[in-house]
């Protein structure tokens, strides 16, 4: 039961996330210009993307959560969760952020014992809550903030900061160094998290397809937003600030 009300809390907070990062790209970064250059090239990868999508990625995430029982789709979720608090801790003291390093490193301790593996979240019930810090976030904090925007089919809207923060992310990754090194093993987790995230997306699809005008356009500026938002840890200078 705990798993499944875990799982909608997941999925109700992903879809809001979108759905808020979409209104407020109406309104904040209208204000602001946006940083795409490459908007051509960008188009083009997010029409070659949303091909993939529609004819594979989507339907198997779709199977994948049809044939899939909540608790386990939950236990898979916190699973790669927990793995991804190692990058938490990693980025969180790299950025000078130690007591939210020290948290999401209990939080790792707690749920890869007590929580079997990550299988289970028992930190946040325990009121520890995650800190999510990937690499591009700490290039932004170390002084690289604005950045232009990337698409890449599969992996989606980054900025050239990013792309480069998710090289050393994956680097970082356990999941690529484990199952005594098997490439077999390691591409099915790897494929795996793609398909348990691409799933937890899919009661977001209907928000941004009834949203958007131009699509694309959305996309980049709820990333955007979003980045911004997790750079700043929720607290984002306002425009005029940044102007004085």
């Amino acid at each position: 039961m705990t798993g499944e009300i875990m799982m909608r809390k997941r999925r109700a907070g992903l879809a809001g996330l979108i759905a808020g990062a979409l209104m407020l790209s109406g309104s904040a970064l209208a204000q602001q210009p946006v940083n795409d250059p490459y908007e051509g090239f960008n188009r083009a990868m997010f029409a070659v993307n949303e091909g993939l999508d529609t004819v594979a990625i989507k339907p198997i995430a779709q199977a994948y959560d049809f044939v899939t029982p909540l608790p386990v789709r939950a236990g898979v979720g916190d699973f790669f969760g927990n793995i991804l608090d190692v990058r938490n801790v990693l980025n969180n003291t790299l950025q000078g952020k130690l007591s939210d390093a020290g948290v999401d490193l209990g939080r790792l301790l707690i749920n890869s014992t007590i929580g079997i593996f990550g299988l289970f979240d028992v930190a946040s019930e325990l009121g520890l809550q995650r800190h999510d810090e990937d690499f591009g976030q700490t290039l932004a904090v170390w002084g690289w903030e604005d950045s232009s925007f990337l698409f890449w089919p599969l992996v989606g809207p980054r900025t050239v900061r990013d792309t480069g923060g998710l090289i050393v992310d994956i680097y970082t990754d356990p999941t690529w160094y484990t199952i005594n090194k098997s490439v077999a093993a390691r591409n099915s987790l790897v494929a795996l998290r793609f398909i348990d995230v691409r799933a937890s997306l899919l009661p977001s699809d209907k928000v941004v397809d009834e949203a958007a005008l131009d699509k694309y356009a959305y996309v980049r500026d709820a990333y955007l937003q979003r980045r911004r938002n997790q750079i700043f840890d929720g607290s984002p200078p306002r425009l005029e600030d940044v102007l004085d």
